[in-house]
């Protein structure tokens, strides 16, 4: 040991200095101690070992200084390396701690006044100069471990570079073990000169370097994996290689470096299975227990003990006993991602200088190994140095602080290596996401509250919140939580009982509140608990770190004072869950997470996709929204401490960081004013879309001119200001003329209404309520300024447009009814529309109905000209002026022209032309829609009931109800009860029957039409509102009268129709013999006595009578002769079925044509002229099933052409619910005519008959 010579004079007597003679900075002592004196800035530069961290401040001490009311301050990174380092600083000067030697961290400070050397955390420092910014107390100022690089230590080298000038008696000396000793002496050159910089070796002994290079597993895909050497292997069994050939070097402990956690486990179930005998194998990382760092500091017994560290063991903790290092090259590195704003920690190949710490830990007791799994040429090619903590971390603190300090921008602050741009002004948006700074980048009054609290600017800005929503007790615990290591163990070999013995601190929704949780069970279980040796070990028991709840305890401590210097007070009720989570939010804001449908991924903010962390409780019933407390990237990116959130309070606490966009501007009627839906996005994200909200504050001028189009032009506005009623009649007078006149030019162009509102309407009125306001502020003149004249509206005059020629209501058998015209062709009002009740509807008389309107029928009548044949068409051109001179002779006639308008015109054309088309050659399919009427079916109330052009579908839909309806009212109307007072009828006894009633009803009149109906034996009277059904009705009731007024003559037919047995046979699978015999008399009754007209009185009846005794017995025995015919082929039809089994298809279509010819009543349900055709129809099924047998193919090409037509057909019939449509019962029998043309057209038809034909006559159906 070498003592000073020197000392210099101080108030009280200086301990004896000495350095040990083992310690390579002992030798160099005089070189320093010049170099100090004579610089302001030393740069030591001294390996693992050299000792320069406990000589330096003795050599300061023997210098004189921290003496005359001064001190020499030594920083460390680390709370165990300050306390350490003092203690052992302490012992060689034979000092007592808090004597000559102190330190001061976190809550604890062990200096006294006459302490000259005070070893400190950076972080302590640091807050000293915010209080103290000239650092006065200090005369010199150690640097340790300057080679981390941390943001406290470049923070604090470029706050001294700043106060070195201010400052000239102030000495400052940079240590490190590995230091980019240049990159430091031109940052503190002076006048042009670089700081000295002074090297002291390091190790005591040499260590030998091994190679031993293994496969790294992420460089390579498994296909090149396999197609590798086998010499070379993954890092599990490179360690388990190495440990065994450290073995075979002799005895001393190893201490094997891994990037994290989860390789330092794989290691140890590797090495368990083939470690040598008598060797232990210890983890250690950051979160390891107490108990279990005891184990690796003071060892105990005689085995070798196999250390598994991260790279904490590389300078912040000796591991004492290492004579051999096995180092993997890998470190989980923190790196913090400016884009995505979250802190990434990945596995990186160490530099050069973090391999050199690792081989320097184990040559201190005598020779040592270090074995390097990666080759020399990738050692060489490595950086030199790790990347200060400034280029890969948030600057936000940093900036915060500089700005507390009224320090430099932090473009210019004089940092060793400065920040990149974008690290900048990633630290100023957070600040500003925070509130913490202003758009001109001053600090706020809510960052001056932050900066007073030493944590984290998110944490800091969460308790303020906690101020701000009366949580403020709940957000200290948190708060204090999230500043330190997690106070829960989980040890290696016992995680299911540290998850059970955790489980009473779990919650539901938040994992924030499991911190408040434990925060109260262990104020309970401190007041419970007498001794704070029994507090220990109850909190040992249950699984939780003592020496990390302290430091929580300690944390909370603090901020629980800095805030009430503030003057907040705790919230004496616990707050509720929305409170606490309002508050994280403000600092957490950019953790928040959406469920997306992917499996288990949330999507966050900044196009970010992350998980939860498998070891939270809630992975698997977090809610749609979530917040997380750290997102932390390692094998992929993670979600941290989780909390379920609503949507709606990012809004509450983020309204001024949502990126709002609008869309969908449109005028809302209702409302009043123009509206659009908002989309707002945090980030990128989405927090909600299409609300609804008012454009006029977003936008009042695209607002104004929606409201002014939208609006006041088409009049779609909620409001009884008299010029708006006046304008809106003007223009929907001068629109009901463009649809009468189907020409949409009467009415001027809108831009033209536009602009006459644009110069009339001020610039801020965009809604109904403005535009009220405004307008009762104006004269008489000038309102009568905003009115429209309908000159103005018009472009042309619209010459001929009258009521008479387009009336706005018909009347039909004394019933008003409304029409309306309607300009929009393809829309289904398209055309003229006539309002038909529902109790009129029976009574509408569909050939009236062809008629339309005059100013229509000259347009229908042109393109019914042009729809005839060209050997017709031809005499009647120039057809429009034949169009013309038709609509004059038949205007007058026009309201009641007694036929329909296609006989009128064939009328026409024989008077005019002496050529009489028929009506098959016309061609009504090919009219526009709105040449056929729309029906508009309403009931009493005026309300809609269907609508459409095929007056038979209608009435098939609500026949029923509209005949109930009209006899319910018929039967109110006295003089028709008299008329019909006639019951039990068995001959005409009733007087004369009218062919139609007057019914009134209110002082209107409607027109019924009596019948007499069949009721077996006998018939009565009713009255219908549909000549159609009253006309079916009669039929039978007439038949029966004639029946019972014949019965002699009907008695004997019964008895002697010529066959009847033999046809009876053929029948028999339809019916009995007596259907068909009553049949056949029924249809002979008609041909005999019902030929039209029909009687209408007694007398006309007893006529009919007499002529039918002597006619009915050969009309009978006609009829059944063709009865007979009629079976005998469809018998023969029937047999022929057996033989096309094989085409089910087919046997399927034909079963259908002859359930439908044949019904059991076939001979009443089908016209007498018609039945003359269906032996035909019938040959023609034989002929077809003859010809499938021999060419099956063709038939069913055949089918499928005819069986769109069928289809539609059959769905029609459907449709008309039992109603009768003469257009489909003609469909019907042109289909089987086409079934004669297609399968047996050697049978031939009377007509010509196609597919396409009847494709053209269906279209016109549908009109």
């Amino acid at each position: 040991m070498h003592e000073s010579d020197e000392l210099t004079e101080n108030p009280h007597s200086l301990p004896t200095i000495s350095y040990p003679d083992d310690l390579p900075v002992s030798a160099r002592r005089a070189e320093i101690a010049q170099a100090i004196k004579d610089h302001q800035v030393v740069i030591v530069c001294g390996e693992t070992g050299s000792g320069k961290t406990t000589q330096l401040p003795k050599i300061c001490l023997e210098l004189g200084r921290g003496l005359q009311g001064k001190i020499i301050g030594h920083t460390q990174p680390r709370r165990l390396a300050a306390t350490s380092v003092a203690k052992r600083i302490a012992q060689e000067l034979q000092s007592e701690i808090g004597d000559w030697v102190g330190y001061q961290i976190r809550f604890n400070d062990k200096t006294g006044p006459r302490s000259a050397i005070k070893l400190m955390t950076d972080g302590i420092l640091l807050a000293e100069s915010q209080r103290d910014p000239l650092l006065s107390r200090y005369d010199t100022i150690i640097i340790d471990e300057a080679h981390e690089r941390s943001l406290n230590i470049d923070f604090l080298l470029g706050f001294l570079k700043q106060l070195l000038p201010r400052r000239p008696d102030l000495k400052l000396i940079i240590t490190s073990a590995t230091i980019d000793a240049e990159r430091f002496a031109q940052h503190f050159a002076h006048k042009g000169k670089k700081a000295p910089v002074i090297e002291v070796s390091g190790r005591l002994y040499p260590v030998d370097i091994v190679y031993r290079p293994i496969l790294d597993p992420s460089l390579v895909d498994a296909e090149e994996r396999r197609s590798t050497s086998e010499e070379e292997r993954d890092l599990m069994q490179g360690i388990v290689d190495a440990v065994q050939e450290c073995a075979r070097h002799g005895t001393g402990d190893i201490l094997v470096f891994l990037p994290g956690e989860r390789e330092i486990r794989e290691a140890t179930e590797a090495l368990e299975k083939e470690k040598p005998i008598n060797t232990v194998i210890l983890p250690l990382f950051a979160r390891l227990s107490q108990a279990d760092q005891e184990r690796i500091f003071r060892p105990k017994g005689n085995a070798r003990r196999v250390v598994l560290a991260t790279n904490v063991a590389e300078t912040s903790l000796t591991v004492p006993g290492i004579r051999f290092v096995v180092d993997s090259g890998l470190a989980r590195i923190k790196r913090y991602s400016w884009r995505n704003k979250v802190e990434q920690l990945r596995i990186e190949a160490i530099s050069q200088a973090s391999a050199s710490q690792r081989a320097g830990r184990c040559g201190r007791i005598g020779p040592g190994i270090c074995i390097r799994l990666y080759d020399e040429q990738d050692f060489k090619s490595r950086p030199p140095f790790t990347d200060p903590e400034i280029l890969r971390s948030s600057l936000a603190s940093v900036i915060l602080r500089m700005k507390a300090l009224h320090l430099d921008d932090v473009e210019t602050f004089p940092f060793v290596e400065p920040p990149t741009g974008r690290a900048i002004a990633d630290g100023y948006q957070i600040l500003q996401e925070l509130g913490a700074l202003d758009e001109q980048q001053r600090l706020t009054k809510v960052g001056r509250s932050l900066a007073k609290l030493p944590v984290d600017p998110r944490v800091a800005r969460m308790i303020l919140a906690g101020h701000e929503h009366h949580c403020l007790t709940e957000m200290l615990i948190v708060a204090s939580a999230m500043s330190v290591q997690d106070p829960r163990d989980r040890p290696v070999h016992e995680r299911e009982a540290a998850n059970q013995a955790h489980a009473r601190f779990n919650d539901d929704k938040s994992e924030f509140l499991s911190y408040v949780k434990l925060w109260n069970w262990l104020e309970e279980l401190s007041q419970e608990q007498s001794s704070q040796r029994k507090f220990a070990n109850s909190v040992k028991q249950a699984l939780l770190s003592p020496l990390r709840i302290r430091e929580w305890r300690d944390v909370h401590t603090q901020l629980r004072s800095l805030v009430q210097e503030q003057r907040w007070v705790a919230n004496p009720s616990a707050a509720t869950y929305e409170q606490v989570h309002l508050a994280l939010l403000t600092g957490l804001i950019g953790n928040i997470g959406y469920k997306s449908e992917e499996t288990g991924v949330y999507q966050g903010t900044r196009e970010l996709r992350f998980v939860i962390h498998p070891g939270s409780k809630l992975v698997k019933k977090a809610g749609r929204w979530i917040l997380a407390g750290e997102l932390m990237e390692t094998t992929r990116l993670f979600a941290r401490c989780v909390a379920r959130i609503e949507p709606q309070w990012i809004e509450k606490v983020g309204a001024h960081l949502l990126r709002k966009t609008w869309g969908d501007p449109r005028w809302e009627k209702k409302a009043g004013q123009v509206v659009a839906n908002e989309r707002a996005t945090l980030y990128g994200l989405l927090i909600y879309s299409g609300r609804r909200i008012h454009f006029g504050r977003i936008d009042p001028v695209q607002a104004r001119e929606l409201f002014l189009r939208q609006a006041l032009v088409p009049g779609e506005i909620d409001s009884n200001l008299p010029f708006l009623r006046h304008n809106r009649q003007q223009i929907q007078a001068v629109e009901r003329l463009e649809h009468q006149s189907r020409r949409p030019d009467i009415l001027v162009d809108e831009e033209l209404i536009y602009a006459f509102y644009d110069q009339r309407i001020p610039k801020d009125v965009y809604q109904t309520a403005t535009l009220e306001k405004w307008f009762k502020g104006l004269s008489k003149e000038e309102a009568k300024g905003l009115e429209l004249n309908r000159d103005e509206l018009m472009q042309h005059d619209a010459a001929g447009i009258t009521t008479e020629v387009f009336p706005r209501s018909v009347e039909w058998q004394g019933v008003k009814m409304a029409l309306d015209y309607h300009f929009e062709p393809g829309s289904v009002r398209d055309g003229v529309t006539l309002s038909v009740p529902l109790f009129a509807l029976n009574q509408i008389d569909a050939a009236r109905c062809e008629w339309l309107v005059p100013g229509m029928l000259k347009e229908k009548v042109l393109a019914l000209l042009k729809s005839l044949p060209q050997r017709i068409r031809r005499h009647c051109v120039p057809l429009p002026d034949y169009a013309a001179a038709f609509h004059q002779r038949w205007f007058e006639k026009a309201a009641d022209p007694g036929m329909s308008l296609l006989d009128a015109i064939s009328q026409d054309m024989w008077t005019q032309l002496k050529q009489r088309p028929q009506r098959s050659d016309f061609k009504p399919e090919t009219l526009a829609t709105h040449l056929f009427m729309n029906f508009r079916v309403i009931d009493e109330h005026g309300r809609m009931l269907s609508g459409g052009r095929n007056l038979d579908q209608l009435k098939a839909e609500h026949g029923r109800q509209a005949q109930a309806s009209f006899q319910q009212m018929a039967a109110s109307d006295e003089q028709v009860a008299q008329v019909l007072d006639h019951e039990q009828l068995t001959s005409w006894s009733f007087g004369e029957l009218p062919e139609l009633m007057e019914i009134k009803r209110k002082g209107r009149s409607f027109i019924g039409y009596p019948a007499l109906i069949d009721k077996k034996t006998h018939c009565d009277l009713d009255v219908f509102d549909d000549p159609a059904q009253a006309q079916r009705q009669h039929r039978q009731g007439l038949r029966r009268l004639f029946r019972l007024a014949l019965r002699e003559q009907v008695r004997f037919l019964e008895k002697n129709i010529t066959d009847l047995t033999r046809i009876s046979m053929l029948y028999i699978n339809l019916g009995t013999q007596e259907q068909l015999r009553d049949q056949i008399i029924d249809v002979a009754l008609e041909q005999s006595c019902m030929m039209e007209p029909w009687p209408k009185n007694q007398a006309e009846f007893e006529a009919r009578v007499q002529e039918g005794r002597s006619r009915l017995g050969l009309v009978a025995q006609e009829v059944a002769r063709l009865a007979g015919q009629i079976l005998t082929e469809w018998s023969a039809a029937q047999k022929k079925l057996a033989q096309i089994k094989a085409h089910p298809e087919a046997l399927k279509d034909i079963q259908q044509q002859l359930n439908a010819l044949m019904p059991t009543l076939f001979l009443e349900s089908n016209e007498y002229a018609q039945l003359a055709h269906m032996p035909r129809y019938l040959k023609a099924v034989q002929t077809r099933v003859d010809k499938l047998r021999a060419d099956p193919a063709r038939d069913q090409r055949l089918m499928q052409d005819m069986s769109v037509l069928l289809t539609k057909y059959q769905r029609a019939v459907a449709a008309l619910k039992g109603a009768t449509d003469s257009g489909l019962r003609d469909f019907r029998w042109m289909l089987e005519e086409l079934r004669v043309s297609l399968f047996a057209q050697e049978l031939r038809t009377p007509m010509p008959v196609s597919v396409k034909r009847l494709e053209k006559a269906w279209a016109a159906l549908q009109r």
